[in-house]
């Protein structure tokens, strides 16, 4: 554990390598561990959580400054929650299941298990710093593999925590987590890892897409992408307004299923923008000092995330929009206030890339196909949102666009239900985590036959001839 240790806070090329063998040589004792096992490794995961709340808190609040109650919100309560379910549905989740014989395979009996892909690798990102590394470490352990963690070393207190907790439970040849640099990422990239999960942006994700292939490596890949958010004429407006106020200013917009920009229909556009400006002033304030005060709006990651948000919105403001509130920044605090912008143009600065900061575009459309085709000018988003009371807007807008997810009425409210996939597609990500979909992830789902019975199929053996036609025969009969 000692060597061990060194090893991950110094990691050099040859400490990695010399990591990354000890697990290849362990995955297949690993392998054959049962529920039992794993859950009973997930429980002591959870005890050093609970045991180490107080640091992780404090190393949150340092890297972000986040309100102690959205550091349980966003953080320490999904982790927790996660293991738990986990630790609960392991055993049906690792039962091999059986499935049906066809005519071909009749006197046999077929099923799949789920198996351990082996070594993997998790690359977990800056701005959920927690709870994005240990959601897919808890369903690689359950699912019975080996894991190197790499945390962003954007956010090195709470980097340094993860470290910490981890080597507590698990020794370095089952669960590690290696501390550095964009050098450390690129050295295990380079590695032949059986799987990697990536969390990040989608430029960076390409790249590991393409470093994956080298090895053929499979890969997740959360990435996010401009989420839209629609609020037609017959939405409840007050309660729209506070729930995207919400999504969108939590962890200061830092969120990769944040509402990017809404669409809003004419005729309620000044009630909605009115009612958005009365929500976030609830949240965080009335006027620009207590906004830049408020304990409950996180900080930026750094100042160069602050410059070009500022930008964006400089140069969006100059083409014709309008803010409405907001664009204050503390660089002291890397804060940022609420911003909320409208008359957007569609080709403005702030809507070219996703947005990842405080600041809330609002389009204003006329027809429901106006606004579906501007969904669909940016892609396939990591999440979607609308809000309407007509049934017939919702099930038209699921038919007609495509999204990782959807929440009707809310937002961000489908990643709490660890009974639901949550994940992209397209330029958003590819694959799913969650609950059973994060096991299934991490596993190998691996197909078995087993034959009892001498096997029809021998009827179909060469020599061909008279007996193979009339076999041929009856199956047609059988299959149509």
């Amino acid at each position: 554990m000692t060597e061990g240790r060194r090893d991950t806070l110094a990691p050099t090329t040859e400490a990695l390598q010399a990591l990354f063998a000890a697990q290849c040589a362990n995955r297949w004792s690993l392998a054959r561990t049962g529920a039992v096992e794993r859950r009973a490794k997930l429980i002591r995961l959870a005890e050093a959580v609970r045991a180490r709340r107080p640091a992780i808190r404090e190393a949150i609040r340092e890297d972000f400054r986040k309100h102690p109650d959205e550091r349980e919100l966003t953080e320490i309560g999904p982790a927790l929650e996660e293991i738990r379910f986990a630790v609960h549905h392991l055993d049906g989740w690792m039962k091999p299941r059986r499935v049906p014989t066809t005519i071909a395979t009749a006197g046999g009996r077929s099923w799949i298990r789920h198996e351990p892909k082996g070594v993997v690798l998790i690359l977990s990102p800056w701005n959920y710093p927690f709870n994005l590394a240990m959601v897919p470490l808890t369903a690689a352990v359950a699912a019975g593999n080996c894991v190197v963690l790499r945390p962003s070393d954007k956010v090195p207190k709470t980097a340094r925590v993860l470290h910490d907790l981890v080597a507590e439970v698990f020794p370095p040849h089952e669960a590690a987590v290696v501390l550095g640099g964009h050098d450390v990422a690129e050295a295990l990239l380079d590695m032949p890892f059986d799987h990697i999960f990536f969390t990040g942006s989608t430029s960076v994700g390409r790249r590991v897409m393409a470093m994956a292939a080298r090895h053929l490596s499979s890969v997740t890949l959360e990435l996010g992408g401009k989420s839209p958010a629609l609020v037609d004429e017959t939405a409840d407006v007050p309660a729209a307004a506070e729930r995207l106020a919400w999504g969108k200013f939590i962890n200061a917009g830092q969120t990769c299923v944040s509402p990017d920009y809404v669409l809003v229909q004419e005729r309620i556009a000044d009630a909605l923008a009115a009612a958005l400006r009365r929500a976030i002033e609830g949240f965080y304030g009335t006027d620009i000092a207590a906004q830049l005060a408020s304990p409950s709006l996180p900080s930026m990651i750094d100042a160069g995330a602050i410059a070009r948000i500022e930008t964006a919105v400089r140069e969006t403001v100059a083409a014709g929009a309008v803010a409405l509130m907001g664009g204050e920044s503390d660089p002291a605090k890397r804060r940022l206030t609420p911003t909320l912008l409208t008359r957007v143009p569609r080709g403005s600065a702030i809507m070219r890339d996703e947005i990842f900061g405080p600041v809330l575009p609002l389009i204003v459309y006329r027809e429901f196909d106006e606004a579906v085709e501007i969904m669909r000018s940016h892609g396939k988003p990591l999440a979607m949102y609308i809000f309407s009371r007509s049934n017939a807007n919702v099930d038209r807008l699921l038919a007609e666009t495509t999204s990782g997810g959807v929440t009707v009425n809310n937002t961000i409210l489908h990643l709490a239900n660890p009974h639901l996939p949550f994940g992209g597609t397209g330029s958003s990500g590819q694959g799913n985590y969650h609950g059973r979909f994060g096991f299934e992830t991490f596993s190998h789902a691996r197909a078995v036959y087993r034959q009892w019975l001498p096997p029809g199929a021998k009827l179909l053996y060469p020599p061909y001839g008279p007996g193979t036609r009339r076999a041929l025969r009856f199956l047609r009969l059988l299959t149509g």
